[in-house]
């Protein structure tokens, strides 16, 4: 017999207009807070839950509304006044009205809702450090229109650009080159020819990259070489077409991990948040525990920067990554840091692999893949057949699909942590060890 489903009243869309009060009860991983109207589902950019707010709706949908704030009427105790001018309007940070301590607790009911299949009783573990000042990358948009320059970041929900004055979240050191740089670039032939700017820290110091979108004439590059020089930064160009910026091997940057120092081009993949990347390859490091037993398998590895850890440590370890001049930087990390238990390969790892790399005797894996996670290679990592596989994750979706894929083939988890490497931002890490049963 068919099984007879009661029938629901359609929610009536809500119109656009009347500005109206709500009664604020949760918050969305956006940082939206989450009101109900005549039993419909209410967004409203920039309430928090305890909240009750006036807000205006001003777009409908079938499941859910969406409306703009207008005034809080009885505020939560935990709001905050936003350390940045351009919050409102920036599309980088969505957390800042929230103290820091609320936004742990709010990242981590989020995160344990996007786990929910796979942890019941279990505690997430929390890794964090300083919530501002922390950015030692940045990726900067540049516009001239009508004469006027506007340097910053996206707009929220809009490719409009933010002309900022001040970023909370960059180290001091990019904050005062990014202020040199826009007095510089008033009035400037060179913004003409910007794509955009990318702005970097590291052990090496200060670095600026201008992605060019038209060819250049000499007089003006070298006054811009004149102007890096004054400012004890380091100038890279990309020209026009170009994937990447060519860099002379004395130019390469470097950053420093423990007592190790790994080089990389200044437009490789690091993590952006100095002091959490140090804390979370020292978790890393202590929940996987490799031994001089194991050999580990080192997925998405990049320059090395768990590669080189896990050699200290390990019998030996395989550091697979897509890009072949990442997996030249990574040979040279190892072999300037005096590791000869380290092999690179480089290799796609969304494609088959050679039964042969599947026959070595891996014991532990480490998995560090992009937002898309690692889901094509999980076939290959069952037929590895390690005891432990440690799973870093910048995408909480993709990470809880894979990781249901691998208890399904007989993996249990055994400990998972959430990173605040972005506080202010919606964006969490993850970190999840998880064992082969008996």
């Amino acid at each position: 017999m068919r099984r007879r489903t009661p029938s629901r009243r359609p929610v009536k869309a809500q119109p656009i207009g009347p500005v109206q009060t709500f009664n604020v009860d949760g918050l969305t991983h956006e940082a939206k807070g989450v009101a109900r109207l005549q039993g419909k589902v209410v967004f409203i950019d920039g309430a928090l839950p305890g909240e009750t707010v006036s807000a205006q709706i001003t777009k409908t949908g079938r499941r859910f509304d969406e409306a703009v704030l207008s005034a809080i009427m009885e505020p939560s105790p935990f709001r905050v006044d936003p350390s940045c001018q351009h919050f409102t309007v920036c599309g980088g940070c969505s957390f800042q009205h929230l103290n820091d301590e609320q936004q742990l607790s709010s990242k981590t009911d989020w995160l344990k809702g996007q786990l929910r299949n796979l942890i019941s009783n279990q505690e997430l573990e929390v890794l964090s450090d300083r919530s501002t000042q922390y950015r030692r990358r940045a990726r900067i948009a540049v516009d001239s229109k009508n004469g006027t320059l506007s340097l910053g970041f996206r707009g929220k929900a809009s490719k409009d650009i933010v002309s900022i004055e001040n970023c909370a979240v960059l180290t001091s050191a990019l904050q005062t080159i990014f202020s040199s740089l826009k007095v510089a670039l008033l009035g400037n032939d060179l913004v003409k020819m910007l794509g955009h700017i990318e702005l970097l820290e590291d052990t090496k110091g200060v670095s600026v990259l201008f992605r060019l979108t038209a060819s250049l004439p000499d007089g003006l590059k070298q006054s811009w070489e004149n102007w890096a020089e004054k400012e004890q930064a380091a100038l890279y160009w990309q020209a026009p077409k170009a994937s990447k910026a060519e860099v002379s091997l004395e130019k390469m940057r470097h950053y420093d991990l423990g007592d190790m120092r790994l080089t990389y081009h200044p437009q490789d993949f690091i993590q952006v948040n100095a002091a959490m990347n140090q804390k979370m390859v020292s978790q890393a490091m202590d929940w996987l525990s490799p031994n001089k037993q194991d050999v580990v398998l080192d997925l998405f590895c990049g320059v090395g920067n768990f590669s080189l850890p896990l050699a200290q440590l390990a019998n030996s370890v395989i550091g697979v990554e897509v890009q072949e001049s990442m997996v030249e930087a990574a040979r040279e990390n190892a072999r300037s840091n005096g590791f000869d238990n380290l092999t690179f390969v480089a290799a796609d790892l969304t494609q088959p692999v050679a039964d042969a790399f599947i026959k070595q005797k891996i014991s532990k894996i480490l998995l560090d893949p992009p937002r898309a996670g690692a889901f094509e290679f999980l076939d290959t990592v069952i037929k590895i057949g390690p005891t432990q596989i440690l799973y870093v994750s910048c995408n909480a979706s993709t990470l809880a699909r894979d990781a249901e894929y691998l208890t399904a083939k007989g993996y249990r988890v055994l400990r998972v942590g959430l990173m605040d490497m972005f506080p202010q931002t919606s964006h969490v890490e993850t970190m999840m060890l998880l064992q082969k049963k008996k």
